[in-house]
């Protein structure tokens, strides 16, 4: 189901010398129901001698930039970051322009509407206004920023242009089919009563709506500009975050499946993978003949509103990740009309690394050479860059979540404790990770009112586990060995070089690898980007060779301990001198 508005945009300068006023609205890809369309208006201030370009230049940028974020951000997060960019560059301006003429300054008020799912966000500065019709009642979203007394409501409290930073309003709220959103200025809502304005906004076309409240405004006596946007909602969209945990709680999940059976589309060919929460399966799309992949919850967990939150979460986030490039990740296909809860991803023949690992140390394949395990470090490292520049992080990094299928390209599994910024609450505080592969910093500052594990999952959390299995790929064991939680003392010795291990490995690749695990978190690299640089340049641009960490650093402890020891030895040897030396 695709996203559906009809939209009517129109804006006059009245009795004004000049139209200060801008509105405008975005739709890049009505079938894209994640970001949906974006409509803004802005009321350039007359009196600051710029308001024309403060206005045009705000919506404008606005409007270019919200498609270009990321699609995992949250859509205030997304406006708010645009908004507040945009302001400190007029504050910047104006300071300038302020030297030449006092009155020479852009300032102007903005409200701008996201359609999006089966939702709104408004995100309001000034004295526009965003209006809600449903079932002939228009009610007002937004509160004007002006000074309550009736010779100065034009005067601004707030404005973009006016301080830095700007505070700005947020309101989201529920869609339905049918329903009419409004944006207006001043010249508009000033001049006509509520009443009013929901009679014209029921124009029959969205743009006959729009001209009309302008054009009644200022046959009405207004003295403004007047501008409005109307939207019609004719089809909402699904696709978002809201509408996978609707399913998830709504849908039942799947009973047992046994090969043959059929999920709605789909023909169950093969169980690949059942860890007592989750059942992955091998399935045919009976309309194209293609291969997929099932994921849903072990019928053992069908009641866990936990499990079920989480798996919504890891699907949204697999569509938002992989749906406009899915090179280096598994891409999400949207089951038409499922009658259970599961999702759907594209099938990949090939191995996990775990399983190439296991197989090289069996004698079953040859061992990958040095430049395989480069190439395979690129093109993870690029993946993870893509996900980081998200604002994704992976939580999970290690061998069986790294897959080579049969074309060769690498790909990243399981996003399914990931954070995004909008997971579950619960997954901020569950143990995710596997603590082989967990950097030494996510075990020292433990919190008591949970389960020990600092909140430190970052960015820099994937690349060190990154660099744990490429030094197991080359040399087949692990840095700092098998590592169990709170198990600190593992961390206080340097790994050895893997050309120690394995001749064959250039020294520096070594030096990649073992900045890649450094202990302290400030050696290593801070950027996925800066590691595939180093793996790019190679020999060519080598690192600078890491020393030995000093034993203070690696054991802070290890002074007071030396200490200890030499004083305990003294003791032993005054007491024996006491005991049987003669005197």
């Amino acid at each position: 189901m695709s996203l559906d508005v009809e939209i009517g945009v129109h804006s006059e300068r009245g009795a004004r010398p000049g139209n200060e006023d801008y509105a405008a609205v975005a739709v890049p890809d009505l079938s894209d129901g994640a970001r949906g369309l974006i409509a803004a208006v802005a009321d350039g201030v007359a009196n600051a001698g710029r308001g024309a370009e403060a206005a045009q230049t705000t919506v404008r940028a606005l409007l270019s930039d919200y498609f270009g974020a990321p699609d995992t951000w949250e859509t205030t997060v997304t406006l708010d970051r645009l908004i507040q960019a945009q302001n400190s560059w007029l504050v910047a301006q104006n300071r300038r322009w302020r030297g030449s003429r006092k009155s020479d300054v852009a300032i102007t008020t903005l409200t701008t509407l996201v359609v999006h799912g089966r939702g709104y966000t408004v995100a309001h500065v000034g004295d526009t206004r965003a209006w809600h019709l449903r079932d002939g009642s228009l009610e007002v979203l937004t509160d004007d920023h002006s000074l309550d007394h009736p010779d100065l409501r034009n005067q601004l409290t707030r404005a973009i242009g006016l301080d830095d930073p700007v505070r700005v309003d947020y309101l989201q709220g529920e869609l339905q089919v049918g329903d009419v959103l409004v944006l207006t200025s001043d010249g508009v809502h000033g001049a006509l009563g509520r009443a009013r304005m929901a009679q014209l906004a029921q124009q029959e076309s969205a743009q006959e709506a729009s001209v009309a409240l302008v054009r009644a405004a200022l046959s009405a006596g207004s003295r403004d500009n007047a501008s409005a946007i109307v939207l019609r909602i004719r089809e909402l969209a699904s696709g978002g975050l809201e509408d996978a945990l609707r399913r998830s709680r709504q849908l039942p999940v799947p009973v047992q499946l046994r090969i043959g059976d059929r999920l709605d589309r789909y023909e169950i060919t093969a169980l690949v993978l059942d860890n007592g929460v989750h059942r992955l399966f091998q399935a045919r799309d009976l309309d194209c003949g293609h291969l997929v992949a099932i994921k849903t919850l072990n019928p053992a967990r069908a009641s866990d509103a936990q499990e079920r939150t989480m798996l919504a979460h890891e699907a949204w986030l697999s569509g938002r990740v992989t749906e406009r490039d899915w090179q280096g990740f598994v891409r999400l296909r949207e089951p038409v009309e499922p009658t259970a809860f599961y999702v759907v991803f594209d099938w990949h023949d090939g191995q996990t690394l775990e399983q190439m690992i296991g197989d090289e140390r069996a004698g079953r394949r040859r061992r990958c050479t040095v430049a395989e395990v480069v190439d395979a470090g690129l093109a993870v490292a690029r993946a993870l860059g893509r996900l980081h520049r998200q604002g994704v992080i992976h939580r999970d990094i290690n061998p069986r979540n790294l897959h080579r299928s049969e074309d060769g390209q690498w790909r990243i599994l399981d996003l399914g404790v990931a954070l995004s910024g909008r997971e579950p609450s619960e997954m901020r505080s569950l143990h995710a990770g596997t603590p082989s592969y967990m950097n030494p910093e996510q075990w020292q500052n433990r919190d008591p009112t949970a389960d020990g594990l600092v909140r430190h999952a970052d960015a820099q959390g994937d690349l060190f586990a990154l660099g744990v299995t490429l030094y197991e790929w080359l040399t087949g064991t692990l840095p700092y060995g098998e590592i169990e939680p709170w198990q600190l003392a593992r961390y206080r010795r340097d790994p050895p070089s893997p050309s120690r291990r394995r001749p064959d490995v250039p020294i520096w690749l070594d030096q990649v690898v073992l900045k890649a695990v450094a202990r302290d978190r400030r050696e290593r690299f801070e950027t996925a980007e800066e590691l595939v640089l180093a793996l790019e340049r190679g020999a060519a641009r080598p690192l600078a060779v890491r020393g030995a960490t000093p034993l203070v650093v690696r054991d802070p402890a290890a002074l007071w301990k030396i200490a200890f020891a030499i004083a305990l030895i003294f003791d032993v040897l005054l007491v024996f001198w006491l005991l049987f030396l003669p005197r």
